[in-house]
């Protein structure tokens, strides 16, 4: 017969605060390892990697290897979503940030295409894809630790600092291949580009020390305690909330593109099309990526109080009319300032409108004890195309423009108004889950 579980009460306000300082350093440690891959793909790989290709389609061929990290994401998702929601969100997370670190330390050890040929490429992108599938189960689990250790009133601001954990890993990345970069160019290319990948070990050791002190979540505590777990948690999450699943997927487009083309196309845009400086451009990156870690727990508190749906919706219709001055101004200047400043607008101020609210907004959708599961393979699946292909498609279509900017605005207006329509219902009254469900 049916039966309720209970509402949990949160966490004291110490222990939450361990919680989301614990999900907010382990998730910076896993998306700095993450976007090492992406900076080397604009900047390294397409010439260590794919010489055998023209310096454009290295470069695709890169960002195409970039991609199948994405691909990974959503088994990832599914697998540790699985286990996340029968043994809990606490052991998820420490895999997950072994599988990271282990990853990204043979990429920095990995012999070149001079060195193995052919062999080279197929190892990179196999540690590639080992870390989108641990990346793919490490949103879901920091974000529902930091969402179900927390009051309602302040649960969108504390799922943001999860998410505040992918701009300080690209600033983190940003920052260690930039100082590398100002080697000399015959040092960075033979051995100054694999340090940043090596010293992902220190910073995994400092991220497990601190999630192995944290407690297990009380939502999922309380689903144990009432034996609401279910057997093949993906399962129910597909049967029950399938509408909801891709509902999720459309409000992660725009986000994901918005992030993607500042935090990695802008590298290759930047320096080949505007002709501007790499380590100028590799600033003004990790400038714009600085202060959204600042942006979004405020755009996600705003949500707190106004709603969620009101600021994302916000967010995706200012990416929209963000697209073609993005592009317009930056041709017409073609000045480092003017890039730093539309990078700014773009990753610091639009971008986390979005990006802020989506973790609780995901996590208010689904029932928890199919949550882990659900919310995991919307995100990744999301990510797949709002971000795995972002840099591929958008290299592309600046290719067939000739290096001309003009055939890309249409892409993102696109992705906004997608992501629009998809927050727009899945904001609706009566989406929200419940908290009845059924025996199994």
């Amino acid at each position: 017969m049916p039966h309720t579980i209970r509402a949990p009460q949160p966490s004291s306000s110490s222990m939450a605060r361990k919680v989301i300082a614990a999900s907010f350093i382990g998730t910076t440690v896993e998306w700095y390892d993450f976007f090492l891959y992406g900076t080397a793909s604009a900047l390294v790989f397409n010439r260590l990697f794919f010489p055998q290709f023209s310096s454009l389609a290295g470069t695709i061929a890169a960002f195409g290897a970039f991609a199948a990290g994405f691909i990974a994401r959503p088994v990832g998702g599914v697998l540790f979503g699985h286990f996340g929601d029968r043994v809990g969100r606490k052991s998820m997370l420490i895999y997950s940030l072994v599988g990271m670190g282990a990853s990204t330390v043979a990429i920095g050890l990995l012999p070149t295409y001079a060195q193995i040929g052919v062999l080279a490429p197929v190892l990179l992108v196999l540690c590639r894809l080992v870390q989108g599938f641990a990346v793919g189960g490490e949103w879901g689990g920091a974000v529902l630790m930091s969402v179900e250790h927390s009051p309602a009133h302040k649960r969108g601001l504390a799922g943001s600092w999860t998410q505040a954990g992918s701009p300080a890993g690209l600033v983190l990345a940003t920052a260690a291949f930039g100082g590398f970069s100002m080697l000399p160019e015959d040092a960075f290319m033979s051995w100054g580009w694999r340090v940043p990948f090596l010293l992902s070990a220190a910073l995994v050791v400092v991220g497990m020390f601190i999630r192995l002190n944290v407690i297990e979540s009380p939502e999922f505590q309380e689903v144990k305690q009432a034996g609401g777990r279910t057997r093949l948690p993906i399962v129910d999450a597909v049967r029950d909330h399938p509408l909801n699943i891709l509902l999720a997927v459309g409000c992660c487009l725009a986000p994901f593109v918005n992030f993607y083309l500042v935090a990695t196309f802008v590298l290759t845009y930047g320096t080949s099309s505007l002709g501007l400086e790499r380590s100028a451009v590799l600033v003004v990156v990790a400038i714009a990526a600085s202060l959204e870690v600042v942006t979004i727990p405020l755009a996600a508190a705003l949500s707190d109080r106004i709603g969620r749906r009101k600021v994302f919706l916000t967010g995706a219709a200012l990416f929209a009319a963000f697209a073609y001055p993005f592009f317009l101004v930056n041709e017409s200047a073609n000045s480092t300032w003017v890039l730093g400043l539309t990078c700014v607008v773009g990753l610091s101020l639009i971008h986390p409108l979005m990006y802020g609210p989506m973790a609780t907004l995901f996590a208010e959708m689904f029932a928890p004890e199919v949550r882990y599961s659900a919310a995991s393979l919307g995100y990744q699946l999301g990510a797949i195309f709002g971000g795995g292909f972002a840099p591929l498609v958008l290299t592309a279509l600046l290719a067939t423009g000739g290096g001309s900017a003009a055939a890309l605005p249409p892409y993102l207006i696109t992705v906004s108004v997608l992501t629009f329509a998809a927050v727009f219902w899945a904001t609706q009254p009566g989406r929200a889950h419940s908290t009845e469900r059924r025996d199994r």
